[in-house]
């Protein structure tokens, strides 16, 4: 199938991360990863999932938006100025997710066969792979990969040049390590004044999240709370939003489709 996706799961929740967050959301989750980051807690996503034609994900996708269309659409118009990060949206919103979504090519065409739809698309990737191709109207969530990922050095640097205000740049934070390498990359490379930044604190991994195949932190990472990295964001004065997974607080740490 030519125009097909690898699919691991389509369902629609809350946005738990972003500045998205508490919006409600339809997730398409691609299949396939070339990252095996420390704290994954996706890693079912490596190689579970089914060969779908795109035309079948996008059903799906319009069958899950189709009640919010009977609602008053005056509350949630769709973006008239795309750059303007406070623009109203329409409902749901759609976001790529995985796994990796850019590994697969056909990924991006659905992407903006949706924009076309008008809905407001998100994608999440581990920003190791090029973004520039991607429709300008996609919001592009992408990772900066801190040292105790595992995988620091399959960060693809030219990305930064190509972020739009539209977009958010995420560092995920276990260590205090990661925390001093996150301060310094946002600072020394302006990444604040491209986009928002995101500093996301790495919630542990139950024992059915953590997969074989995924990196070690790198010795020596002295592991840092929740508090402490709030407080550190605030005394440091880093020009950088602290989130955590709202949905896990929601729903066990480990429940798929959420």
């Amino acid at each position: 199938m030519p125009d097909s996706l690898n699919v691991n799961e389509i369902y629609i929740s809350l946005q738990g991360e972003s500045t998205f967050a508490g919006l409600p959301c339809i997730f398409v989750r691609l299949t396939a990863c070339n990252l095996r980051c420390s704290y994954c807690d996706t890693a079912y996503a490596f190689t579970q999932g089914k060969r779908r034609p795109m035309s079948e994900v996008r059903d799906e996708i319009l069958k899950l938006a189709e009640p919010y269309q009977k609602l008053d659409r005056a509350h949630f118009p769709p973006v008239v100025n795309a750059g303007d990060a406070s623009a109203q949206h329409k409902l749901p919103l759609v976001e790529f997710t995985g796994g990796e979504p850019l590994l697969q090519p056909n990924a991006a065409k659905l992407m903006r066969r949706l924009a076309d739809d008008c809905f407001t698309v998100l994608v999440e990737t581990s920003g190791a792979h090029d973004i520039s191709h991607l429709d300008p109207r996609i919001r592009r969530i992408m990772d900066l990969k801190c040292p105790g990922s595992g995988e620091s050095a399959r960060n693809r640097w030219e990305n930064i040049g190509h972020l739009r205000a539209t977009d958010e740049v995420k560092f995920v934070i276990g260590s205090w390590e990661d925390y001093d390498w996150a301060r310094r990359t946002v600072l020394d490379r302006r990444i604040d004044q491209r986009c928002p930044v995101l500093f996301s604190w790495v919630a542990p991994l139950s024992e059915a999240q953590r997969d074989a195949s995924l990196k070690p932190v790198p010795p020596g990472h002295r592991p840092i709370t929740r508090r402490e990295l709030v407080e550190a964001i605030v005394k440091d004065q880093v020009p950088a939003r602290f989130q955590l997974q709202m949905h896990k607080f929601i729903w066990p740490p480990d429940e798929r489709g959420v």
